[in-house]
């Protein structure tokens, strides 16, 4: 008998416009593949943030993981990272505030920048997360609930 490993596995999407298609359908083909993973036992659906390029959707990154958060169960949607040169830190902070508030639990994972709210390995995420190297300190990371249980940023 051979013991097997379990490897999660993951998607990495790009919320691609197809060459015939329009936005709107790259979002229902991200929501359908995010629901397909998810039916076949995959953890995680990250989604990347890209700008000013025409045949990727995900733009506007924090809003399409809280369609495909909604519109699943059970994996852990998020991305790898959010540019905060392109945003303001603090509206940052607030949107996955309201994402963590709206999904609440184990079964998300939002994306922090250059940390993680829950490492996977069970090892503490760094005390400096980076909405503070960006200048957003911690009052304001509470002020977004972005942690409510431990009451401050990661």
């Amino acid at each position: 008998m051979t013991d097997s490993i379990k490897v999660p596995l993951s998607v990495l999407d790009l919320a691609s416009v197809i060459d015939v298609g329009t936005p709107a359908d790259a979002f229902r083909n991200t929501l359908d593949l995010a629901r397909h993973a998810e039916r076949l036992g995959y953890n995680r659906y990250w989604l990347a943030e890209h700008h000013n390029m025409a045949g990727i959707a995900s733009s506007a990154t924090s809003v399409v993981i809280g369609y495909v958060a909604g519109g699943t169960k059970r994996i852990r949607v998020g991305s790898g990272g959010i540019m905060l040169p392109n945003h303001s830190p603090l509206v940052i902070a607030e949107q996955f505030g309201t994402l963590e508030s709206m999904y609440p639990g184990a079964h998300r994972s939002w994306p922090w920048p250059r940390t993680r709210l829950r490492p996977d390995d069970g090892s503490r995420a760094s005390p400096r997360s980076g909405f503070e190297r960006a200048g957003v300190p911690g009052a304001a990371c509470r002020a977004a609930r972005l942690l409510p249980s431990a009451g401050r940023c990661l």
